[in-house]
């Protein structure tokens, strides 16, 4: 296939996913096809060369045999300079211009070769522009690929600076969350606390009142019951008048009325 220099201008390279630039395979085989355009481009010009060389010494080889009657044309008219008038005008009609035909034939050449010259002036000056176009666009992928990678350095950035904010910005309301839980759970041990302690407060508050009463009762009973032993005894020492003297048991009078 032949490769035109629009083929350079329009072809596009795919670019990759996971690294800058484009497909190292596909760049390669189009290079290999510039190269094998190059080579046979190349090859085309030396042919031509080659053909244009051997046209010029075809021409020379046919004009050699032409131009020795010219160059030999005017030593016989030199000959007879020293002999007299009448002679020496005798030789000057066989000297003829005829054999100017094969400087003719030699002039033609170079109207035939130069056709042959300008083409490979055309072909010559078409590689290398394909060359500088080849290396225009290898240039300008280079520098598309190092603006792609740019862009991408300078996106990963971006990237990266706006996580690194958003991270931080989670971070402080976590630890914000965290500080109101906190407070909230301090706060709510403290009353539960407070209700405890006034709840024994009150408790112990209660249990000192019983305390309190079962501490009278027992100084009541005791005089009471002292009262009352004692007055056994008195009954016991006397003479006794009856069963209508005899007191009461403390633990008729009342024990435990409180």
């Amino acid at each position: 296939m032949a490769l035109t220099p629009e083929d350079v201008v329009n072809k596009r390279f795919q670019p990759t996913k996971f690294r800058e630039g484009y497909d190292q395979d596909e760049v390669d085989d189009f290079l290999d096809e510039v190269v094998a355009e190059l080579r046979r481009l190349n090859q085309e010009n030396d042919e031509l060369r080659q053909r244009l060389s051997s046209g010029d010494a075809a021409p020379a080889a046919q004009a050699a045999p032409a131009s020795a009657p010219v160059a030999s044309a005017p030593a016989p008219a030199s000959a007879p300079a020293p002999a007299s008038a009448p002679e020496a005008a005798e030789p000057e009609p066989v000297v003829e211009p005829e054999p100017v035909a094969a400087p003719a034939a030699v002039a033609s050449a170079p109207a035939y070769a130069a056709p042959a010259v300008s083409d490979t002036d055309d072909e010559t000056t078409s590689t290398n522009s394909l060359l500088q176009l080849a290396r225009r666009l290898h240039e300008e992928h280079v520098r598309e690929g190092i603006d792609k990678r740019d862009a991408l350095i300078a996106e990963g950035h971006a990237t990266a600076a706006r996580l690194v904010s958003e991270g931080e910005a989670k971070q402080r309301e976590v630890v914000a969350e965290a500080e109101t839980k906190s407070r909230d759970i301090v706060g709510a041990a403290e009353t539960q606390q407070r209700e405890i302690l006034d709840r024994l407060n009150t408790e112990r508050s209660s249990v000192e009142r019983r305390i309190d009463d079962l501490r009278s009762f027992e100084r009541d009973y005791r005089a009471k019951l002292k009262s009352y032993i004692e007055g056994q005894l008195h009954e016991l020492d006397g003479d006794g008048t009856g069963e209508a003297a005899r007191p009461t048991p403390a633990s008729a009078q009342g024990f435990g009325s409180n």
